[in-house]
C-alpha cells in the first residue's frame, strides 16, 4: 500500500471512530443516574429491553442513532430522538422494534420522537414486517405540542398508521412497560396483541391528578389503569406479565408461532466474499472532498467476487450501471464514478457530475433492473448534473427528467448508500430521501447539500455582502473574510453527516466496511413484501 492509501486510511477510520465515540454518549440515553433509577425500579431500559428480546444469534441493526443530535437543547436534549428503533430477529423471524427511553424525560414525545417513530412505521409497512412496540413513555413533551400534536405527520398519524397496518395483515404486539397515558394509550390497545407489565405498567386516558382535577374523583394509578385493572376487569389488555422479562419472553413465544407468508421472491444463491478486502475502501476513499478515486475499486470490495456484469460499459461513463450479487442477492448498481473520464468522443468529463449521456444509461438500467424484479443499489458521491450552454442544449434537462422519473416509478426495493457528497438534484437523481429508498444509509464521509460548502459560501457571501453595502456599511478585507469565515461554519455544519442523521434525511450513520450486511439485511426484509404494481415509467418514456 502506498503512502497515499495509508493517510486516506488514517483520515477515513478516525472519521468513523468519532461516530463510534458519538454513538456511545447516545446509548446511554438521559444518563447514568437516570439509567440506575429505571433499574430500581426493577425496570430494564429500553436497549436492555431490546438486547434481551431479540436473538442472540443474528445481527441487528439500529435506525436513527443520531435522531435529535444536538436538537432541543434548550430543552436539555433528546438523544436518539427519546425512543430506541432496532431490526433483528426473534426466534428466527425478521422484526422492527420500537421502544420507548423513560430515561429521557420520562419517555415525552419530541417533534423527532414522532418522525422516527412513523419511519419505524414506514420501514414496517414497506416490507411487511411484523412491528413491536416497548412502551413506556409519558406521552407528547407539553412545551413543544404545537411541533408534534396536530398536522399530518405528527402524532396522531401513528395511531392512523396502526389501522392501516391491521387492515393490511402487517402484524403488530406492544408491551406496556411504564406509563402509557392519554392519546397514546391507543397505539399498544390498536396493535394486534397487548401486553401489560405487573406494578410498573399503567394505561388510561388520564393519569389521577387529572381526574381529580376534571371529575373530583380519587383514585391512584395503580388501580385506575394498572396490569390487574386493564387485564381482569376491563379486558382492555390481553397479557398479564409479572417484570419486564416475562413480558419479553411472552413476545418471543407470540412470535415464534408466526405462519409464513408470501416472499417477493428476489434471487439469491449461496454468497462470495468480495474479490478485495472492504476494510480498504477505507485508503481508497480519499481525505479530501475534492480529490478523484475509481468507483470501481469500491465496487470490488461491496459485491461478491466475480459477480459484477457492467451494462454499457462504454457509454455515460461517469455513471456505472451494473448487475451484481451482493450476499449472495441479485442486485442491479447504479453509482457516480469520481475520477475523470473521456467518452468516445474524446472529450473529458468532470467525475460526480451526471452528464446527458449517463442520465440516458440510468434510466436504462433502471427500467431493465425493475423488469427483471432485481433490487437498485444506489452508490452517491455526486456534485449535480452537468451546466453550461452546450449541456442545454444538448437537452441535459430532458434526460435528467428522464432518469429521474425512471427512479421516482420504480416499483423493485431501492437502497441508497450517501459514499460522499449529495448535492443538489444529483441527489433526487441518485434516489435521495424524497424518492423512497427502503435503507438510506451514509459513510462518515457524506455531505447532503444544495451544493457545496465553498460554493454555497461563496454565493451567501456575496448575498450579505451586498445588503450590508446597501445599508451603507463599508467591507473591508478583514471584514469581508469574518463573514466568509461565519457563513462557511454555517453550512459546514448543515452538510455534516450528524445533521442529516439527526433529521433522519438518512437513517443511519454506517461503518462503510459493513456496507454489505446493511443491504443484504435490507434485501432480505424486503423480500417479505411481494411487488404487485405493474412498472410504468410514467410520462417520460423516450
Amino acid at each position: 500500500m502506498n503512502i497515499k492509501f495509508n493517510k486516506n486510511e488514517d483520515y477515513n477510520k478516525l472519521k468513523w471512530a468519532e461516530v463510534r465515540q458519538k454513538m456511545e454518549k447516545i446509548y446511554l440515553g438521559g444518563g447514568k443516574k437516570r439509567l440506575e433509577k429505571e433499574h430500581a425500579k426493577g425496570k430494564l431500559t429500553a436497549r436492555e429491553r431490546i438486547d434481551y428480546l431479540l436473538d442472540k444469534n443474528k445481527p441487528q441493526y439500529e435506525i436513527g442513532v443520531f435522531a435529535g443530535y444536538e436538537m432541543y437543547e434548550e430543552h436539555g436534549g433528546c438523544p436518539a430522538g427519546g425512543v430506541v428503533v432496532k431490526i433483528g430477529y426473534v426466534k428466527g423471524k425478521q422484526v422492527i422494534v420500537v421502544a420507548n427511553d423513560a430515561t429521557v424525560k420520562a419517555g415525552a414525545w419530541f417533534p423527532i420522537t414522532g418522525k422516527k417513530n412513523l419511519r419505524a412505521q414506514e420501514i414496517a409497512m414497506e416490507n411487511n414486517l411484523p412491528i413491536i412496540y416497548l412502551v413506556d413513555s409519558a406521552g407528547v413533551y407539553l412545551p413543544m405540542q404545537d411541533e408534534i400534536f396536530p398536522d399530518k405527520e405528527h402524532f396522531g398519524r401513528i395511531f392512523r398508521n396502526n389501522a392501516v397496518m391491521s387492515s393490511k395483515g402487517i402484524i403488530q404486539i406492544a408491551a406496556i412497560m411504564g406509563s402509557c397515558v392519554a392519546g397514546g394509550a391507543y397505539l399498544p390497545i390498536m396493535s394486534d396483541e397487548s401486553l401489560i407489565v405487573d406494578k410498573t405498567g399503567t394505561i388510561f386516558l388520564a393519569g389521577s391528578y387529572l381526574v381529580k382535577a376534571a371529575i373530583g374523583e380519587e383514585i391512584d394509578n395503580e388501580t385506575l389503569g394498572g396490569a390487574t385493572t386493564q387485564t381482569a376487569i376491563s379486558g382492555v389488555v390481553d397479557h398479564k406479565a409479572a417484570n419486564d422479562q416475562d413480558a419479553l419472553d411472552k413476545i418471543k413465544r407470540i412470535i415464534e408461532k408466526i405462519g409464513k407468508f408470501e416472499k417477493a421472491g428476489f434471487d439469491r444463491i449461496e454468497p462470495v466474499l468480495p474479490a478485495k478486502n472492504p476494510e480498504e475502501v477505507f485508503g481508497i476513499l480519499p481525505s479530501s472532498r475534492q480529490e478523484q478515486y475509481d468507483m470501481y475499486e469500491i465496487i470490488e470490495r461491496l459485491v461478491d467476487a466475480d459477480s459484477f456484469d457492467e451494462y454499457k460499459a462504454d457509454y455515460g461513463k461517469t455513471l456505472i450501471t451494473g448487475y451484481a450479487r451482493i450476499d449472495g442477492w441479485a442486485v442491479g448498481i447504479v453509482a457516480n464514478q469520481r475520477k475523470i473520464v473521456k467518452n468516445a468522443k474524446g472529450e473529458m468529463q468532470f467525475g460526480g457530475v451526471i452528464y446527458s449521456d449517463s442520465a440516458d444509461k440510468a434510466a436504462r438500467f433502471v427500467m431493465n433492473c425493475n423488469q427483471k424484479r432485481i433490487p437498485l443499489v444506489f452508490l452517491q458521491d455526486v456534485t449535480g448534473f452537468m451546466v453550461g450552454s452546450r449541456s442545454e442544449q444538448g437537452g441535459i434537462i430532458k434526460d435528467g427528467a428522464k432518469m429521474v422519473s425512471a427512479v421516482s416509478t420504480s416499483v423493485v426495493p431501492k437502497f441508497t448508500v450517501v459514499i460522499g457528497n449529495s448535492y443538489g438534484a444529483g441527489n433526487y437523481a441518485m434516489n435521495g430521501r424524497a424518492y423512497d429508498p427502503r435503507l438510506m444509509l451514509a459513510w462518515p464521509t457524506s455531505e447532503i447539500a444544495v451544493m457545496s460548502g465553498t460554493a454555497a459560501s461563496k454565493v451567501l457571501l456575496q448575498i450579505e455582502e451586498a445588503r450590508l453595502k446597501k445599508s451603507g456599511e463599508k467591507i473591508t478585507p478583514e471584514k469581508e473574510q469574518e463573514l466568509l469565515k461565519k457563513i462557511q461554519d454555517k453550512y459546514n455544519e448543515q452538510i455534516s453527516p450528524y445533521y442529516a442523521a439527526a433529521r433522519l434525511w438518512t437513517d443511519a450513520i454506517i461503518n462503510p466496511a459493513k456496507t454489505r450486511d446493511w443491504i443484504s439485511m435490507g434485501i432480505e426484509m424486503a423480500n417479505h413484501q411481494p411487488i404487485k404494481e405493474r412498472y410504468n415509467v410514467g410520462v417520460i418514456q423516450t
